[in-house]
Parts: C-alpha cells; structure tokens; sequence
C-alpha cells in the first residue's frame, strides 16, 4: 500500500487522476445525502422546470399540499423533463460505476478460472478454452452486446451480463499466459510432490502470482465497460429511461445541442470524459507500480 501512495505522489498527473476518481466514487456513493432531488422520484419533479438553463431557480408550481417545498438552485441546469442535471449526474454515475465494476468483477472471476484451468493442465482442454475465448475476441465487443440486448432486452441485469460476455476472454488469456509461466517453476513442483489437491494449488499458490496483470486489465475493463455501456445508452438499447447512466443522460439532450440547450448533454459528457480518463490514467500507474521493468525513469 505505502508503495501505491509513494508511486502517485511521484507524479502529479496520475495523482490528480487518483483524486478525480476517489471524488467521483465518493460523490456516486453519497448521492442520496448530497443531491439536491432523487431526480428519478416522479413525485419531485416539475415539468414547468424543464429545460432551465444553468443557476436557475427551482419553482413552486405543482409542489403537492404537505410536501416540502424544496425550492432550489438548478446549478447546472435543468432537462427536458424537470430533473436537476446535478443530480441526474450523481445518480448516473452510480449507474454507470455499478455496471462497470459488476460486470467486469463477473467477467474477472469467470476469465481467471478458465484461464488458470487452460495454463495449468494444457492440452485439450487448454486448446477448447482458448478456441473459444479466440472466437469470441474475433467479434467486436459493441457488435456481442447489441445481439445478446437485442435478445435480453434493456436493465441493469441485462447489459452486466452483455458486458461480462464480451469481456472474460480477456482474462482468460491474461491469466493463462502468466499460469504457462509460473506452472514450471519449483513451487508449484513442490506443492505437487507434497500432495497438495488441485484447487489449493490453483487458487493458493498459482492465482497469487497471476493477479498483477490481472489487475491492470481489470481496470482498464472498467474504463472500457464503462465506455461500451454508455454508447449502447446513447444509441438507446442499453438501459431504459428509469435507470439513466451517464451515456442515457447525454443521449437525452442531444437534440437539444442545435438550439442552444448544451448543459443537459454537456455537463454528463464532462462527468463521463473525467470518469473514463481518471480510471485509465490510474490503471496505467499501477501497471508501472505492479511490473517495475515498466517504470517511468
């Protein structure tokens, strides 16, 4: 850990990196407590709001009797429907981080397993894992997920699952190019000759030394589901309109980009933009943390 804080204090702009993203998470975790309206709660949207360019102030018309009157600044604007664009980026990001991490964690454990299995015990079944893994990788990833959404249909569930078909071959060979490697070195000879079962060997002494460019691809993956997941919302097939990611809520405004309206795509794209950038330039840190042959002198 103190090695992860020395290499990004080392370099201010993968430090600057490591805080955009922390404060993006943090403010995506904490989104209930800090947004100024649940902009997907029917109940607290105004229609007469739609549209408000950035600063404006929130109205009191259609507030129901007894309810809290929640008038408020619209600091980044306001869309087509009444929703603060503060918020909706909030929530969206929740959204977006959630099938991000979720299906590149499933693509991950699935990938790995395979890939151990094919690195450890070659033959046949090393061929089959990776015939198929190289089928798979032969098709573009956006091309995998329209069909199988195409054949699911739209939410969450579906396009984390779209997105951990597209991604576990990945793993699978990342992971089964280290396994070659560490399989023939005397540790693992001396954990046969001990008798040790399979599993205990597999996951105990062979996964350990196969994580570290495990974790660079698995965090390049999130930036990359992430990404998928977003062109997939903006042209319409990813998640439905009750569950906006940040690529929905840009697609959502880009008709009004012609006539002058620019915050209700502008200000997602910028979240998104920031996002992405963050995770990859931190992924790359830790690629020169994690292989030190890699280093920046």
């Amino acid at each position: 850990m103190k090695q992860l804080l020395d290499a990004f204090s080392s370099s201010r702009t993968e430090r600057l990196a490591l805080i955009i993203l922390l404060l993006l998470i943090l403010c995506a975790l904490a989104a209930p407590l800090i947004s100024p309206q649940n902009p997907y709660d029917l109940a607290q949207l105004n229609i007469m709001d739609g549209r408000l360019p950035p600063g404006s102030v929130a109205s009191a018309i259609g507030i129901e009797e007894g309810a809290p009157r929640g008038l408020h600044r619209y600091w980044l604007g306001s869309d087509d429907q009444g929703r603060d664009m503060f918020s909706a980026i909030l929530y969206g990001l929740r959204i977006s981080l959630t099938v991000g991490v979720s299906s590149t964690l499933l693509a991950l454990a699935f990938g790995l397993t395979l890939g151990l299995l094919a690195g450890y015990f070659g033959g046949r079944l090393d061929t089959l894992i990776m015939r198929v893994a190289d089928i798979q990788l032969s098709f573009p990833a956006i091309l995998i997920a329209l069909v199988l959404l195409a054949v699911l249909g739209q939410g969450v569930g579906k396009i984390v699952t779209a997105l951990f078909a597209v991604q576990w071959a990945y793993y699978a060979r990342t992971t089964r190019s280290a396994a070659l490697v560490e399989r023939r070195k005397e540790y693992i000879e001396a954990a046969r000759l001990l008798g040790l079962s399979t599993p205990r060997i597999l996951f105990r002494h062979l996964l350990p030394n196969c994580l570290p460019p495990l974790i660079v691809v698995a965090a390049l993956q999130v930036a990359a589901a992430i990404s998928l997941e977003a062109t997939l919302s903006f042209l319409g097939i990813g998640l439905p309109i009750t569950e906006p990611s940040l690529g929905l809520l840009i697609a959502n405004g880009f008709q009004y980009l012609l006539v002058g309206m620019y915050w209700i795509s502008f200000f997602p794209g910028i979240a998104l933009l920031l996002l992405i950038v963050s995770i990859n330039l931190v992924a790359d840190r830790l690629r020169d943390v994690l292989n030190p042959r890699l280093q920046k002198q």
